[in-house]
């Protein structure tokens, strides 16, 4: 029989939030998307609440209709590494683009991570949506690649961080004076890896840590996405908006993940979760009508835009149904694109309905503690999710569901009242990462 069960939570710090006039909200600091005070506060309530991790985004590409957010932030392994600091046991996972990176910095940043927090570093994995990323890099083709050879160039970056990650044994640097010798050179293994898009000699100038390698994390819900994520990832943020969705997306990752020849229960899925909690139902709504009313219809558009290359639906009758505008955006992001065209055209929905209820959807987790506790736990019983990854939809969100519903979840025996080890791998249930070389030395 397995292991019982337990929730898991990540938090995201993000700053002014994902919301595109959230930061006009009385309660909200403008700066605070460049503030260490503001994300050591979140990341300290969130080690309070016993969460797995806290999770820093990031984009490669803004314009003068971004969110105010990706307008003025940090860049997450900067942010991560002050954050380790000021905390002790909570994971730290950012996001960092295989189209638009190298491996062998990379790998080197999240091993530098990993052991300045002594074992709980995370890497979020993305190939990097909009297109006009490609301008801001010294490519020599100013394209940005299509959606299957982004994820293509993904799976070989991956294979070449997991082997650098391997440069060094666990027990490689001995240290022995009375030898003069520092290392064992047994136990140094230089990668050599030329592949259809790296060329990386190795090895990595840079030790493991005591969770082996950092924890991979993945985001994509496309096809492709999930076959990385099957081969790759041990553990995957989504968001779908149904429980309905979120059992189907759940049972057909874990699928996936046994046919990479994995075990489905050392991968684990984090839906998203943005509640909104009052102490009465009338209180959650007055907290969400204080949002929603703070945006503009031409902020609301601008929002949208964003998915869909930051195509400019101004244009448009906003009263008329969502316009017929192809594949605008199928080579960003694609699955949540694809998505909005689908509910626009299934609900009858006008280009109006459809800006606002994006920029400001009313979450599915929402009421008093008692209600979000209630949907959490039959959204976990009924495997639409192995934990969840909370997003803050209106101020003081995290401190609310931290003091208020966390209790009940561990009142009811779903949730952790202390932590059970002392690196992200151990926390997350997830096994010690062993060198691939180290059998050779049994």
């Amino acid at each position: 029989m397995g292991k019982e069960r337990k929730l898991h939570f990540g938090a995201l710090i993000h700053g002014v939030g994902g919301h595109i006039s959230i930061w006009k909200h009385p309660e909200v600091k403008p700066n605070q998307s460049v503030s260490l005070q503001f994300y050591t506060q979140q990341a300290q309530v969130a080690e309070k609440g016993k969460f797995d991790l806290i999770f820093i985004a990031d984009g490669l590409y803004i314009n003068e209709k971004s969110i105010p957010h990706f307008l003025n932030r940090f860049e997450p392994v900067t942010i991560l590494s002050a954050l380790a600091t000021v905390t002790k046991n909570i994971g730290l996972v950012g996001t960092i683009s295989t189209s638009y990176s190298e491996p062998f910095n990379v790998s080197r940043q999240l091993a530098s991570l990993d052991l300045i927090s002594d074992g709980r570093a995370g890497w979020n994995v993305v190939t990097t949506p909009l297109e006009g990323t490609a301008l801001n890099f010294n490519k020599t083709i100013e394209e940005h690649p299509d959606h299957p050879t982004r994820y293509e160039i993904a799976d070989e970056y991956l294979e070449v961080a997991k082997g650098l990650w391997d440069s060094w044994e666990d027990d490689a640097f001995i240290a022995d004076v009375e030898k003069d010798q520092f290392f064992d050179p047994e136990k140094l293994h230089t990668l050599n890896h030329k592949g259809k898009y790296f060329s990386v000699k190795g090895p990595l100038n840079v030790a493991r840590s005591k969770q082996g390698q950092p924890v991979i994390f993945q985001a994509g819900s496309s096809e492709a996405g999930v076959k990385l994520a099957a081969k790759h990832a041990d553990a995957i943020f989504t968001n779908f908006p149904t429980l309905e969705l979120s059992k189907q997306f759940y049972k057909k990752v874990k699928e996936e993940v046994a046919k990479a020849g994995r075990n489905p229960d050392e991968v684990l899925i984090f839906p998203l979760l943005s509640p909104i909690i009052g102490d009465t139902v009338e209180e959650a709504e007055r907290k969400y009508n204080e949002v929603k009313n703070l945006v503009t219809i031409e902020r609301a558009l601008d929002y949208l835009g964003r998915y869909f290359d930051h195509h400019d639906f101004s244009q448009y009758d906003l009263d008329a149904p969502f316009p017929d505008i192809g594949d605008i955006g199928a080579n960003s992001f694609r699955s949540t694109t694809e998505r909005i065209k689908k509910e626009a055209k299934e609900l009858g929905l006008t280009l109006r309905e459809v800006a606002l209820r994006e920029t400001t959807p009313k979450p599915e987790f929402f009421g008093t503690p008692e209600d979000v506790a209630n949907k959490i736990e039959k959204w976990f019983v009924e495997e639409a999710g192995d934990g969840f990854m909370f997003a803050v939809s209106v101020p003081h969100a995290l401190e609310d569901f931290v003091e208020k519903v966390v209790p009940i979840l561990q009142q009811r025996g779903l949730y952790r009242t202390e932590y059970e080890a002392d690196t992200l791998r151990g926390n997350l249930g997830i096994p010690f990462k062993e060198n691939r070389y180290a059998k050779q030395h049994v």
